[in-house]
């Protein structure tokens, strides 16, 4: 119409939980702690599961006993954390009555702080949450940074938000009741900060890897303040992943192809974190950037760790596949998170899709026993 007049406008609200407060603390559920302050006066859901509510729910519990609180325990691993599950703890908390000014808290690894983060982001369009960290790699990853999500079969953490946790409380002494294995998965993450961003963190496990493995207190402190360290740096410079905080996915790109093709049902995050970080170190070395030697040494680190290197079998072109899918994808094509040396990760899809193929044959191909040869 001639002499309409248009009008634009722009709304530029501020990120949702843009503050996220991480405490290392001496004990996650004292009376007077952080945990218990933020939650003061208000109605107070627990989401855990059964393994870790064995040892740890009551005591949470009992310092929150003056709240009106509900405990939810899930079944444990990562096959739990899906749509239908978090529909779930929805619709329970809807069932009783929880409005927007319910807080939430998720007690437990990975799985549990994922999931209780998916809920929070979409339970009544946003409620606050907290986390308790029970396991190594919660406490150095999965915890921190805001990223929520379920699993989808076809891929990993396919359907999630970035939303910050208000408060993460970091108690090294709830790892004493970690098994062995979830514990050894958990240094696969640490590993992780040091080839991306820290030479002389790298030289440091190399030198205190015997006595991280045995669980020596100052060891452990040492290797979760620097990792955390490394995550907060990297989350606060770019918090929704759109240049840097990729990098914290070296590694990974092979790693939830191999968990995704597992079903989710053997393979332990951390483990198949281990193997990528070994298949990222050797494709790294083919494309020029690492040497034998720098190349070796991470194969010898994970293995003085007690993590795999050695992938199941599969056929390399569904894994390859599944790599396909990942978040990192632009404009068709899959871009890696290599190392250009020990400390310093890169983004790149300048590589030989053929380099890759080869390193994926190689690695994936199934293995037969010497009756079958």
């Amino acid at each position: 119409m001639e002499g309409a007049v248009h009008t634009n406008w722009v709304i530029a609200p501020p990120p949702p939980r843009a503050r996220s407060e991480i405490m290392l603390v001496a004990d996650a559920f004292a009376v007077d702690g952080p945990l218990n302050a933020l939650a003061e006066g208000r109605d107070v859901v627990i989401v855990s599961d059964r393994e870790v509510a064995k040892h740890h729910l009551s005591r949470l519990e009992t310092a929150l006993c003056l709240r009106r609180r509900l405990s939810i325990v899930l079944p444990d691993g990562e096959r739990t954390k899906t749509a239908r599950t978090a529909h779930a703890v929805a619709g329970r908390l809807l069932r009783e009555g929880f409005g927007r000014d319910v807080l939430l808290i998720g007690l437990g690894g990975g799985m549990v702080g994922d999931l209780t983060g998916f809920v929070a982001s979409i339970y009544l369009r946003g409620v606050e949450y907290a986390l308790v960290p029970t396991t190594l790699l919660a406490q150095v990853d999965a915890a921190l940074g805001g990223k929520t999500g379920v699993d989808h079969p076809l891929a990993k953490n396919a359907l999630g938000t970035f939303f910050f946790p208000t408060l993460v409380v970091v108690d090294a002494g709830l790892l004493t009741t970690l098994l062995d294995r979830q514990y050894r998965a958990g240094l696969a993450e640490v590993l992780k900060y040091a080839l991306a961003f820290d030479a002389d963190f790298f030289s440091w496990l190399e030198d205190h890897a015997v006595f991280l493995v045995q669980r020596r207190p100052e060891d452990v402190n040492e290797a979760v303040t620097r990792s955390i360290h490394h995550k907060v740096t990297v989350v606060t410079q770019d918090p929704y992943e759109e240049d840097r905080r990729a990098l914290l996915n070296l590694g990974h790109t092979f790693a939830h192809a191999i968990e995704t093709h597992d079903g989710y049902a053997h393979w332990l995050h951390g483990e198949a974190v281990a193997v990528g970080l070994d298949l990222a170190a050797e494709c790294s070395r083919r494309v020029g950037w690492l040497g034998a030697a720098e190349r070796a040494r991470v194969s010898a680190l994970l293995e003085v760790l007690g993590l795999p290197t050695v992938p199941p079998p599969a056929d390399p072109r569904e894994i390859r596949a599944l790599m396909a899918r990942d978040k990192k994808v632009r404009a068709g094509k899959l871009r890696l998170i290599l190392l250009e040396a020990l400390g310093r990760a890169v983004m790149t899809a300048e590589y030989d899709e053929q380099l890759l193929g080869a390193v994926l044959a190689e690695a994936f191909g199934v293995r037969r026993t010497e009756s079958e040869v």
